[in-house]
């Protein structure tokens, strides 16, 4: 398959996707596989979780509309999958489901020497997030936060 094909496919994959409010994250095509085999990895345009009925409901209109295509002129395999889930905590919902689970802090302080801090996560409200620290409560000033990522803790 030829670049020029690859982009036509990647379009119009991308196409499909917006016409079921899907989101293409990540598609991968693997031309070393006989047969080629296409990787793709979809998100919801309204952020709700993609679930394994999703990823079979697309699986019929993204082979029906390569088919369509002309683009390929030989057998391929179909792998529709979500993006999984991230380290990196960012929405409310996040916060809600992972409370009391470690979490490693990246700060953006200017006057400190501490870049990171570990702990337990407590509470996040619009102003701070808590941690817990050793069973003491440290709360950060979000906009000293750069990142808050799930981790595991070490001693």
């Amino acid at each position: 398959m030829d670049k020029e094909n690859k982009n036509r496919l990647e379009l119009l994959l991308k196409k499909v996707a917006n016409e079921w409010d899907y989101e293409i994250c990540s598609l991968n095509i693997q031309t070393n596989q006989s047969p080629i085999v296409f990787q793709i990895f979809i998100k919801k345009t309204s952020g709700d979780d993609i679930l394994l009925e999703d990823c079979v409901l697309f699986n019929t209109p993204v082979s029906e509309e390569i088919e369509k295509s002309n683009l390929l002129n030989c057998s391929f395999v179909l792998e529709i999958s979500s993006q999984g889930v991230s380290d990196e905590l960012t929405s409310d919902r996040d916060f809600k489901t992972f409370k009391g689970f470690p979490v490693n802090v990246e700060l953006n302080q200017k006057n400190s020497k501490i870049k990171f801090l570990n702990g337990l996560l407590y509470e996040k409200s619009k102003d701070y997030l808590a941690i817990n620290i050793k069973g003491k409560i440290k709360k950060i000033p979000f906009d000293e936060v750069l990142r808050i990522s799930l981790c595991t803790l070490k001693d």
